[in-house]
């Protein structure tokens, strides 16, 4: 039998009749469009639009259903509540069911990011872990994730690459950390990209994480010292777009 159970993921439950209203004015990515069908990748930011957590939104009917790492749940949970006041919006563990992930699987949702990364859906475990395949197939094609990678309170949500891998939408009105996210879009003033290089090469000085078991260390450098050459094809053609603008 495939493996396909991610095990390093966790899910948590929005519910109550302002849950999309609630998430909507928190997230980068629209709720209130957001279908069964089709999951987006968002991120809920600093006011200065630093990435704190990074997740995949999920639409069950009226709820939404947010697929994060396991080990940050319970800390975006408290974060979340701390938003909530007195909006009646019911946060909570979705222990039924998980995730999982496919690099072939026609029948389900493309992860949202990036078709290349493969499929992805949600349903009741299965036996096995499919985590340490599906790190490694998604470090492979440039894309991070996660506190690890990403940082906390420390990198851009754009810096990210957070526009070329969908985590963002600009026309769905004030998020947390809207405003310069917003300003280094429209003035393209992404001047320094998140992108992994071989650990023989790393600096410290702009390392965000080493990754010894896959030999590479995610750094935060300045786009006109990249070689294009050495980058994720998707993202050394979204470098050379912005160029050109």
């Amino acid at each position: 039998m495939t493996v396909t159970t991610l095990r390093d993921r966790a899910i948590l439950r929005i519910s109550g009749e302002e849950a999309r209203p609630f998430l909507q004015g928190l997230l980068t990515r629209d709720v209130v469009k957001l279908t069964d069908a089709h999951p987006r990748w968002t991120g809920l930011l600093t006011p200065q639009g630093k990435a704190l957590f990074d997740f995949i939104l999920w639409g069950d009917g009226d709820d939404v259903l947010i697929d994060c790492e396991a080990a940050q749940a319970d800390a975006l949970a408290k974060r979340l509540t701390l938003y909530r006041l007195r909006r009646k919006v019911k946060i909570a563990r979705e222990d039924a069911l998980t995730v999982h992930w496919s690099p072939a699987a026609a029948d389900q949702p493309l992860d949202p990011r990036l078709p290349a990364l493969g499929h992805r859906w949600l349903a009741p475990a299965t036996d096995g872990d499919a985590s340490a395949a599906f790190r490694a197939h998604r470090l492979s094609l440039g894309v991070f994730e996660g506190v690890e990678e990403l940082g906390q309170d420390q990198t851009l949500w754009l810096e990210s690459n957070a526009e070329e891998l969908n985590g963002v939408d600009y026309d769905k009105g004030c998020y947390v950390g809207q405003e310069n996210t917003a300003r280094m879009h429209y003035r393209n003033k992404v001047n320094r990209r998140l992108v992994a290089v071989p650990l023989d090469q790393a600096d410290d000085k702009r390392q965000r994480a080493a990754l010894p078991d896959v030999n590479l260390s995610i750094e935060l450098r300045r786009v006109e010292t990249l070689d294009p050459a050495a980058l994720p094809v998707w993202l050394a053609a979204a470098i050379a777009d912005q160029a050109a603008q």
